[in-house]
């Protein structure tokens, strides 16, 4: 049908020169896979344009993580046995999924290019209209295209694209050149498709050469190579995630975040900020972190998956990990909040103090170099410096519950399982080992 699309994504790439011990595609980046954001911006730009859209991921190397990573998605995984060149990837999706024949139109894009998005996608088919072509192709301007195919149009309608290692000296100087993303009339590639031999210098069946000038096949030209940046070493993963960030800071300075320094403050894609959240320099906000509105994240901060209510203030050099605060709260300078930490609305948690999967409800203050883990803490209770919880015994965690508007001294410990009444006060250097009822002294 002629407003369907298939979308073939090339998977099947090893990676070696990233040193990873997985395949490349599942590379991180800012939080995601490498191949997350090649597909997001896919499906974005097809959902945008066609009645229905397909996706078949060709993968390889290690194809058993990549089917696991998106297995609660739609996608098909036709498998390329060996890296034969693109155009044996693609004869591999086309045999791989059976639905990819009667899509009208057929999107050819690389897994390792994370920084293509919708605009570059949607400019490549206003092109192909356009121009009512069977075929585009992506290029673009550069001045060192060693390594790039060379886009070609001396004769004819259409262009070819010469690689490097089969180009003229001639050709070599053309500083137009091949991005490795393509659109196609889905006939128009099957045709040519079957065609295609690797009669070339490095024996590879190369997708390029469905392209000619004799044929009614066209190119949209870019000025920035940035977005079609392929990640195949180190030093292209560490450059790509440099541009990623600039673009994910710039969207959340636009959106109203106060970043102070762009250059020190790395935030994954997937991380939420509110408006009017100021972030100061070398913070680190990781995984699905969420964060509200008109928040302090001081110097040195690290988020990882954790959530922030509006108007709390997190001090230098705090660390929160899959942890949830509410609005109003003060935590550190220099406080961790581990795995379960839930910590209620005008809290405080002081500098040196670390809780773990531990519920404090509203107005509890836990100041200064204390440790909290596997307790139930009520309203308004207050916690001197030097407190522990007890609560591991060498083989079992237990906890502790202390009630509503309770006073524990400094350098207090308690030996869980204990349970501390309402209103209850505890000197200075108690050890609390059996239950207290309410109002206890």
């Amino acid at each position: 049908m002629a407003d369907t699309i298939g979308m073939a994504i090339l998977a099947a790439g090893e990676g070696k020169r990233l040193g990873k011990p997985i395949p490349k595609p599942l590379v991180e980046l800012l939080g995601r896979p490498l191949v997350d954001y090649v597909y997001e911006s896919a499906v974005s730009f097809a959902n945008d344009n066609f009645s229905s859209v397909k996706t078949g991921m060709v993968v390889g190397h290690q194809k058993e993580l990549i089917i696991e990573h998106y297995k609660k998605s739609e996608i098909e995984f036709p498998v390329q046995e060996k890296q034969l060149g693109t155009a044996d990837a693609l004869r591999s999706y086309f045999k791989g999924c059976d639905w990819a024949s009667s899509c009208g139109y057929t999107l050819v894009i690389c897994g390792d290019t994370p920084l293509i998005s919708k605009q570059e996608l949607s400019m490549l088919w206003k092109t192909m209209k356009g121009n009512k072509v069977d075929g585009a192709a992506a290029t673009f301007l550069t001045d060192n295209p060693y390594g790039y195919g060379r886009i070609v149009s001396e004769s004819g309608p259409g262009f070819k694209i010469v690689e490097e290692k089969d180009a003229t000296d001639e050709q070599r100087k053309i500083n137009n050149v091949n991005s490795g993303l393509y659109l196609f009339k889905t006939s128009y590639l099957m045709d040519k498709l079957s065609a295609v031999s690797n009669d070339n210098k490095s024996g590879e069946f190369y997708l390029t050469d469905v392209f000619s000038e004799e044929e009614n096949v066209g190119y949209c030209t870019f000025k920035d190579s940035v977005p079609f940046m392929g990640v195949n070493n180190l030093v292209q993963l560490n450059s790509a995630r440099l541009f990623m960030q600039y673009r994910i800071n710039m969207n959340h300075l636009q959106n109203g975040v106060h970043i102070l320094d762009e250059s020190s403050t790395w935030i994954d894609s997937s991380v939420v900020i509110g408006k009017g959240t100021t972030i100061y320099p070398q913070v680190h906000l990781r995984g699905n972190s969420v964060i509200g509105e008109n928040c302090i994240v001081d110097t040195g901060v690290v988020f990882n998956n954790s959530k922030v209510d509006n108007n709390v203030e997190i001090k230098p050099y705090s660390i929160l990990e899959d942890s949830q605060v509410s609005s109003g709260c003060s935590i550190g300078p220099y406080a961790r909040l581990r795995p379960g930490a839930n910590i209620g609305e005008k809290s405080k948690i002081g500098n040196f103090v670390e809780i773990k999967k531990s519920n404090l409800k509203k107005g509890v203050s836990v100041s200064h170099l204390s440790y909290v883990g596997d307790a139930e803490i009520d309203d308004n209770v207050n916690i001197g410096c030097g407190f522990i919880t007890c609560n591991y015994d060498g083989a079992n965690k237990s906890k502790t519950i202390i009630g509503k508007n309770s006073f524990i001294g400094s350098d207090t410990q308690m030996i869980a399982p204990v349970s501390v009444g309402e209103s209850c006060y505890i000197a200075s250097g108690s050890t609390i080992s059996k239950d207290l009822q309410d109002g206890d002294f």
